[in-house]
């Protein structure tokens, strides 16, 4: 693959979530273009990713906020972090909140957004000693319109915008640049249950999506090497959809 962003030579980026989907994709598009990838995830092993000398794996659950610091503590102790995508997540199968127990709202919200805070907060006092990092959150359409989860999944991820906005507010003046990606559509692992029964619920959606197709996690993982990339230095704050046009009906 032609390395199209050289400016991530040498590069050192964290990543949740790599064992599958858009985190694996970020993972492989950041490692073909030179950085040195330390990635995490609840799987014990990536095997297609760590076929690279530059990527380091560590098994983690990252609702536990002591796995996320020794996690965090490891890197440190090796390398200054340039990056940080907060990409894990998993969906909650668009319960409404009576269908929503407690212990559900609690994941959804650990692993979605407590997560996020735990690891920014780890690597972030680093960042802003060496005053440059840049932060990539995982949002979704879901944080900014009803329709694309349940109550617990839209409203973890309408507070990641939340807490991306306030976050890049909060820093940006010291060197440190915060935005979300809020993906509709894709086709990955944990979307795996639309295609079930001869994929209606897909073609559903398909259709319902202006450009009449699902994305695949590649296209999620080009637009992260922009915005994480000095291309997108003015970027700040925002939120960066690819959900082919469902949030513009």
């Amino acid at each position: 693959m032609t390395n199209l962003y050289p400016e991530y030579e040498g590069k050192v980026v964290v990543i949740t979530g790599v064992a599958s989907g858009i985190g694996f994709e970020q993972a492989k598009a950041f490692l073909e273009n030179g950085a040195r990838v330390f990635g995490a995830d609840l799987k014990n092993a990536v095997p297609k990713l760590q076929e690279y000398a530059n990527f380091n794996y560590q098994q983690v659950d990252v609702r536990r906020k002591n796995e996320i610091k020794n996690w965090a503590k490891m890197i440190l102790k090796q390398v200054k972090v340039d990056i940080l995508l907060n990409t894990a997540g998993i969906l909650d199968d668009y319960a409404p909140t009576l269908e929503t127990s407690e212990d559900d709202w609690d994941n959804i919200f650990n692993t979605n957004l407590k997560s996020m805070f735990l690891l920014t907060n780890q690597i972030l006092p680093q960042m802003l000693a060496q005053k440059h990092g840049v932060i990539v959150n995982m949002a979704s359409i879901a944080g900014m319109v009803a329709g694309g989860g349940g109550a617990a999944y839209t409203a973890a991820k309408h507070g990641i915008i939340g807490y991306t906005k306030q976050l890049d507010y909060d820093y940006a003046a010291k060197g440190i640049r915060a935005n979300c990606i809020a993906p509709g559509a894709i086709n990955t692992p944990m979307n795996a249950k639309d295609f079930e029964n001869g994929g209606a619920m897909a073609k559903e959606v398909a259709e319902l999506t202006p450009a009449k197709r699902w994305a695949n996690p590649s296209e999620v993982a080009q637009m992260t090497l922009y915005l994480a990339s000095p291309r997108a230095d003015y970027v700040h704050g925002t939120v960066l959809t690819i959900d082919g046009g469902w949030t513009e009906k």
